[in-house]
């Protein structure tokens, strides 16, 4: 009976000890509820600032509308994620004019979410991305 205790035991603290590894890596991928994951929208608007960081780079655009300019941020994946989409820390720079095509926040704000595969053109330029990306 003591053997059958203590495997019990131990069996009950790895999953405890696993629940509390998971748990963050869950939590981490909530990214995808801020956005309509069914809904594509084209933005477009000049460069203001890249952020090539992880967990997720950062776009951001000056976007204009019926004459009012307003700022537009777009999440995209981690660097090591968008190597493997074609992309580098030099893709987007200051000044770039840009189309993407982004997933929009549930929100209704001027945010947008480009993790994977998303249509990109630059100066007039359609990048190729995806796996494979613009090598």
């Amino acid at each position: 009976m003591e053997r059958r205790k203590i495997a019990i035991f131990l069996v009950s603290a790895f999953n405890i000890g696993l629940a509390m590894v998971a748990a963050p890596l869950f939590a981490h991928h909530g990214t995808a509820a801020s956005y309509d994951q069914v809904k594509w929208i084209n933005v477009t608007g000049v460069v203001t600032q890249f952020i090539w960081r992880n967990p997720h780079s950062s776009l951001y655009l000056d976007t204009t509308q019926n004459g009012k300019v307003s700022s537009y941020s777009i999440e995209m994946a981690s660097p090591g994620l968008l190597v493997q989409e074609g992309y580098t820390k030099e893709t987007f720079k200051v000044g770039d004019k840009v189309t993407i095509q982004v997933h929009p926040s549930l929100a209704g704000t001027e945010v947008g979410e480009c993790l994977f595969s998303c249509q990109v053109t630059i100066n007039g330029q359609t990048l190729r991305t995806g796996r494979g990306g613009n090598r």
